[in-house]
């Protein structure tokens, strides 16, 4: 069955500098002239259009207990793109999702195979929880599984010291980062506190998930090694939360989890002004539902961004650094439409028009998250 030819008219944002007044769809395709012998039977669609959202941080099948039945995963997935987001980075999944793939209702997804963690150190039922030994072996094996990308959990609770705490020595973790790289897939970390940023910018990681211990110094080390960092500031909103349920046996952790919070636009400000690329992701399936990702772009603007750009960190910018295409010829028709100009009031992002996924325009669900 072919595809409906659409024509795409308004305002199209392809970049920050860039818009176009219209485009046309052929087979799934973007077209920036318009086809031959049509005889008016396309359909319009008229709006401010954007390429489609990115929410470089989520978990396709999983949710606070662990993995989800395959038919949950697929209302995860479909949440998301009603909400515009037509590009999923899945930051660490015990389900396999790679039949998502095969699916051209559901939106592109970029997997990075399962959490790695250490025995007792991270949330039951979510990672392999390994030795420090074994980090490389795990890390070669989901590098081969996942889309090019490799998940660590850099710390969490050491109960121990009562505090956060680093997961993995410094030396097993350089030669780790290093191995997924000789496998062509880049490494992206869970990281609350300080040291872990510390010890990954000195192994070479590619992105940190969260960031909120930055610091002068690591905010350099970031900066100057272009380490990416995706804040999913609408979770990092649960920390105070985090740390009343163990304030109890953990005060000092509690009292370091409430830190992070009160400083956590700064922290992204900071990192932002010195030049660290920044991008939009909700961290859904842990905590919080699916389709949030305009909430995260609204949240981006408290350190500091215009709306023009933390509107380009969930979608040119976040595309060019996953090396996925935006609006151009020939690239697959992944397009949002908005009544109304989303650089003037990003609450629209909320509630999109239509959401077009590979040529396919699929009928606004009409929620609104305000």
């Amino acid at each position: 069955m072919s595809k409906p030819v659409l024509h795409v008219r308004g305002q199209i944002l392809v970049g920050p500098e860039e818009t176009l007044d219209e485009v046309w769809v052929v087979d799934g395709r973007i077209s920036l002239t318009p086809p031959s012998g049509l005889a008016g039977e396309a359909e319009t669609i008229q709006g401010w259009v954007l390429p489609g959202l990115v929410d470089a941080h989520c978990h396709v099948g999983l949710e606070a207990h662990g993995a989800v039945t395959p038919e949950r995963a697929e209302e995860h997935a479909l949440a998301d793109r009603d909400a515009g987001a037509l590009l999923l980075r899945d930051a660490g999944s015990p389900l396999d999702t790679s039949w998502v793939h095969d699916r051209d209702d559901l939106p592109r997804l970029i997997r990075a195979g399962r959490h790695i963690a250490r025995p007792k150190r991270y949330l039951r039922n979510f990672g392999h929880e390994i030795e420090p030994e074994d980090l490389v072996t795990y890390v070669r094996r989901e590098a081969r599984r996942g889309d090019g990308w490799v998940k660590l959990v850099g710390d969490w609770i050491d109960r121990e010291t009562g505090d956060l705490g680093t997961l993995w020595p410094l030396e097993e973790l350089t030669a780790a980062i290093a191995a997924a790289h000789e496998e062509g897939a880049r490494v992206t970390a869970h990281c609350f506190g300080e040291q872990s940023l510390r010890d990954f910018a000195a192994a070479g990681t590619d992105c940190i998930e969260h960031a909120t211990g930055l610091l002068d110094d690591t905010i350099d080390a970031f900066a100057e090694q272009q380490i990416a960092i995706v804040p999913t500031l609408i979770n990092i909103d649960n920390f105070p939360k985090f740390a009343d349920a163990g304030e109890a046996k953990f005060p000092s952790y509690a009292a370091h989890m409430r830190d992070l919070h009160a400083r956590r636009y700064e922290t992204v400000a900071k990192a932002r002004e010195a030049g660290v690329p920044v991008y939009v992701g909700t961290d859904a399936g842990g905590q919080l539902p699916h389709g949030l990702v305009a909430r995260e772009v609204e949240a981006l603007t408290k350190t500091g961004m215009s709306n023009l750009e933390a509107i380009g960190a969930a979608t040119w910018a976040a595309r060019e650094w996953l090396g996925r295409p935006g609006i151009a010829e020939g690239e697959s028709a992944d397009l949002v439409v908005y009544r109304d100009d989303p650089r003037e009031d990003l609450r629209t992002m909320a509630d999109p028009h239509r959401v077009i996924l590979r040529g396919h325009a699929h009928e606004s669900q009409g929620r609104h998250h305000h």
